[in-house]
């Protein structure tokens, strides 16, 4: 495969990559990542990226969410307005249109509900977890249940065994019927699955999530993802959903089922499709290790994920897309100061460091195709790679 360039030039305030973007990032990206022991520590890291990256300012925080939900009102009121005085077949074209565009700006919603659960939103614990409740409630994500689950993910990334979501499996526990969908077919077939269902299905049977001895869910305050400690706010997650489906029951009475669906239900897919696909390529490449309990630690783990290009949407998406690398180094760090931190700290990550400019389309395909299970090295017993031939 051609290598496909370098990181995104353009930062978060604007200003063009430093010279040193250049040069780390020159390896073939499906190249295998390192996976010995890095020769430097978070603290190294933490070092090399300016200090005011790390605080947390209110007053800019919510800048970011106004926006967003300026634009959801603003795609909201013109295909309220004006999309039926459309003459055919112009009208169901703009639908279609409106899904995607309302889909991306949900997901910048999302992005900050989710920074919320992560205390990057501001310096005030209250304030994330009221503002992180209410936007993830009114796009169908039980907040505290996902933020208590995601924390864990953070904390146990690259794990085969402690890892919360996308944990890759074993050969040998591959469902049988796999060697059936290992064609262009049986991948466009269970591709669509995944986009459409696979973030509801998480949530709600932890699908793709962790083994755990009995049933898991995001639903259920008793569900073995969770503490006794945390039990009350599963709770208050559950009413929060439930608060939104009952909102949502009303309008359909008063607009129509069908309003609703075009307003809400199919932007709310195209969200959904837009996690699990973003997630998905974050968390798997033929290039990035996993590990068992012999080798595991959490900094190697922390580099055992890639940052990917989505060009324009990487701001509509506030950067979660290239910038995933610093997030899981360092979780509570704002998204507005996360570009910058990624190039202050790429001199220090070298070859740890994991970019793949590959069109997302041609990665989603690839990864479908070749990281099926995963089988331990030949050199380290503790250390997992993809494979793909069943």
């Amino acid at each position: 495969m051609k290598h496909t360039g370098t990181v995104s030039t353009m930062g978060a305030e604007g200003r063009t990559s430093a010279p040193t973007t250049r040069t780390v990032q020159t390896k073939n990206p499906i190249n295998r990542a390192p996976h010995s022991k890095p020769p430097f520590t978070i603290s190294d890291i933490r070092k090399a990226i300016p200090p005011h990256c790390f605080k947390k300012s209110l007053l800019r925080s919510f800048s970011y969410l106004v926006h967003d939900l300026t634009l959801v009102f603003l795609f909201y009121y013109i295909a309220t307005t004006y999309f039926h005085l459309l003459p055919s077949p112009y009208n169901y074209l703009a639908w279609p249109i409106y899904w995607i565009l309302q889909g991306c700006v949900f997901l910048g919603v999302w992005v900050i509900a989710h920074e919320c659960g992560h205390h990057a939103f501001s310096d005030y614990q209250w304030m994330d977890d009221t503002v992180g409740f209410i936007l993830h409630s009114a796009l169908m994500v039980p907040y505290f249940s996902w933020k208590y689950s995601h924390r864990r993910h953070h904390s146990n990334i690259g794990s085969i065994e402690h890892d919360e979501v996308f944990v890759p499996k074993p050969k040998s526990e591959i469902e049988w019927y796999y060697k059936y969908l290992n064609n262009s077919p049986g991948r466009v077939i269970t591709l669509a699955i995944t986009l459409v269902l696979g973030w509801p299905l998480y949530l709600a049977i932890n699908a793709s999530g962790r083994q755990y001895d009995r049933f898991a869910s995001h639903y259920d305050p008793y569900s073995p993802i969770y503490n006794a400690c945390e039990r009350l706010q599963i709770y208050i997650s559950d009413v929060g959903v439930i608060v939104t489906i009952y909102v949502l029951y009303h309008s359909a009475l008063a607009k129509g089922l069908a309003w609703l669906i075009c307003i809400y239900v199919l932007p709310l897919l195209i969200l959904n499709g837009i996690i699990v696909f973003i997630t998905y390529l974050h968390h798997t490449h033929t290039s990035l290790p996993h590990y068992d309990s012999s080798e595991w630690d959490w900094l190697r783990g922390a580099l055992a994920t890639v940052d990917r290009d989505y060009g324009v949407l990487n701001k509509v998406f506030h950067n979660i897309t290239d910038t995933h690398v610093a997030h899981h180094l360092f979780s509570t760090m704002p998204h507005y100061h996360a570009v910058e931190a990624t190039e202050a700290m790429k001199p220090i990550l070298g070859e740890y460091y994991q970019f793949d400019g590959t069109p997302v389309y041609k990665a989603m395909w690839r990864e479908a195709k070749e990281c099926l299970y995963v089988e331990r090295g030949e050199e380290i017993k503790g250390v997992f790679w993809y494979k793909n031939k069943l």
